[in-house]
């Protein structure tokens, strides 16, 4: 399962801030063992900031979410919002607790 995450509005007064909660996310994460990837980009004003994640399954995001939750709550504060894109097949369990994100959810077609 495949994650993308975007803070879409990131002010400049928040910047420091926000780069400091997502690097003790990035901390907590690296102790996950359902977890692939979780790497943070920034544009070139360092105004939006994307997050790539990849899990073993969804039951490793439940997990995720339950490891960052009130650090992912500031991260979102401090970032404008955040925009969440699933691409895969979420659990029941998961799409009831991210109901709050608003995830969009894509199905996996096909694909090398």
């Amino acid at each position: 399962m495949q994650i993308s995450a975007r803070f879409p509005n990131i002010g400049w007064d928040k910047l420091h801030e926000f780069k400091n909660v997502a690097a003790e996310m990035l901390e907590i994460t690296k102790g996950e063992s359902g977890n692939l990837q979780y790497d943070y980009f920034l544009n070139a004003d360092e105004t939006v900031c994307e997050v790539r994640e990849a899990y073993t399954s969804s039951d490793a995001v439940l997990a995720h979410m339950a490891g960052v939750g009130q650090l992912l709550a500031r991260l979102i504060e401090l970032g404008g919002g955040m925009e969440v894109e699933c691409f895969g097949s979420p659990s029941a369990a998961l799409l009831e607790a991210a109901t709050a994100l608003h995830p969009t959810v894509y199905s996996y077609l096909q694909g090398k």
